[in-house]
Formats: structure tokens, sequence, C-alpha cells
């Protein structure tokens, strides 16, 4: 009889852990993506940074309040009239407190569930920056005297860019749902923002049942927009010489 080679032993063991490999597989991810992208690891990355640079801004915020106490404390006039000046313009750069009634609109992605069965192209069924861009503006035609998207104050030099699988605004990456605020009346900015050529798009998909993408409104009696706490040194590039 002809001896059995090491490859008659070697092939059934290897299909036999391969299966089991497929089996552990199957049991781990209990029928879900063990890979799903954007919709777990990334958002808690983000939300973990977004979290450290909140913890950096409060500390920013007590050392600035610092700096204004000892300023006070001057005993110049020309520092005074400095100051005074500064107060004044404090409003119109974003940098007070602005509270009132006005309207919020929370925008996210669509469903995880849809997006594992959709033949609509995934694009459509994720938040983009033009999407919170749009709400922005129809908000700021609708007459709001301040906006915040996350919480933070829009001012002039404030940038929404996509990086990724989150949306940047004023250099802090940021998690679904996107929540955009504004303080004003909410008739004239509900009107606003639902008749905007963009949004009424975003609107119709919102409720088509192939993308669902997250759209909704709310009516606030009671609205806070802080004052604006980021860098107020702006970057610019100057002519070589």
């Amino acid at each position: 009889m002809r001896r059995r080679g090491p490859w008659a032993v070697a092939t059934p063991l290897v299909v036999g852990l391969s299966g089991a490999l497929f089996a552990v597989s199957a049991a781990s991810s209990d029928g879900t993506d063990l890979r799903p992208g954007r919709y777990t690891d990334v958002a808690s990355l983000v939300e973990a940074e977004s979290r450290s640079y909140q913890q950096l801004q409060q500390r920013v915020t007590r050392l600035n309040a610092d700096v204004a106490r000892l300023t006070g404390a001057v005993d110049d006039p020309e520092v005074a009239r400095l100051q005074q000046e500064t107060d004044q313009l404090k409003g119109p750069a974003g940098l007070g407190t602005v509270r009132g009634p006005g309207l919020t609109v929370t925008l996210s992605d669509s469903p995880i569930s849809l997006a594992q069965t959709t033949d609509v192209p995934l694009k459509l069924l994720l938040v983009h920056q033009q999407d919170v861009q749009a709400v922005v503006n129809a908000m700021w035609r609708g007459g709001a005297s301040a906006v915040t998207i996350q919480g933070q104050r829009v001012v002039s030099t404030t940038a929404i860019k996509c990086e990724g699988n989150s949306i940047t605004i004023q250099g802090v990456p940021y998690p679904q749902p996107y929540v955009i605020s504004a303080v004003g009346d909410p008739d004239a900015l509900t009107q606003s923002v639902i008749t905007d050529g963009y949004l009424t798009n975003y609107i119709a998909q919102s409720e088509a049942p192939d993308i669902q993408i997250g759209w909704s409104t709310a009516v606030e009696s009671d609205i806070t927009a802080p004052p604006y706490d980021g860098l107020l040194d702006l970057s610019y590039a100057t002519p070589a010489s």
C-alpha cells in the first residue's frame, strides 16, 4: 500500500479550522457588518475628539476671563477707551450672548438598516457640508440675529467642511446628527427654510422611502446663542517682495 502524504492530513485540518473561524465570525457579528465604517467606529472617535476639544476650550475661556479681569483693572484712560470700543463691537462680531425665540433644524444620516439594503448611492444617505450650509444661509435670509451649529456660534469666519466621515466646524469634527439653531422670528425663519430651493429637494429626499435622510424642525420659545469662543486671529497671505 502507498503511504499517505502530509497533505492528506493537512488539508482536512485547514478546512476544519476555516469552518470554525467562519462560525465564530458569524456568531460575533450577529448578522451585522463587522466593519460598518462611518456609523460606529469613526463616529465614536469623532465624538471623543470633540469632548477633548470642549475641555480645552473651557480652559481657554477661563484664561480669557482672567485676561479681561486684569485688563479691566488697569488704571489707564487710553486702555479704558479702547476697551469701550471693543465692547461696542462685540455684538456685531458675534462675541456677545444672544437669546430669544427661534427655530432649530436637525439633519442626520439615513437609518443604518436602510443603508445596508437600498440601491440608492451612498452619497444621498449622508449629510454633507452643503446641506448644513444651506440651512444656515436660509436662516440668515430669514432674519436670524444669531445662528449656532452643534452649540457653536456661527460668525463671518466660520468654516463648515466635510472631513472624512464627519463635518468640521471651526476646525472641530462633529458626528451627526447636526443641530442648527437660529434666534429670530420663528415664522419668518421657518418660511425661509422650507421655501429654499436646495432644502426643498432635501426635504423631498427625507420623505422618500428609499432615502429617508434625517430632517426635523422645531420652533423654540427660548434659544441661547453663546458668544463665539474660537480664535480671533486671522491668517492671510502677503505678496512676496
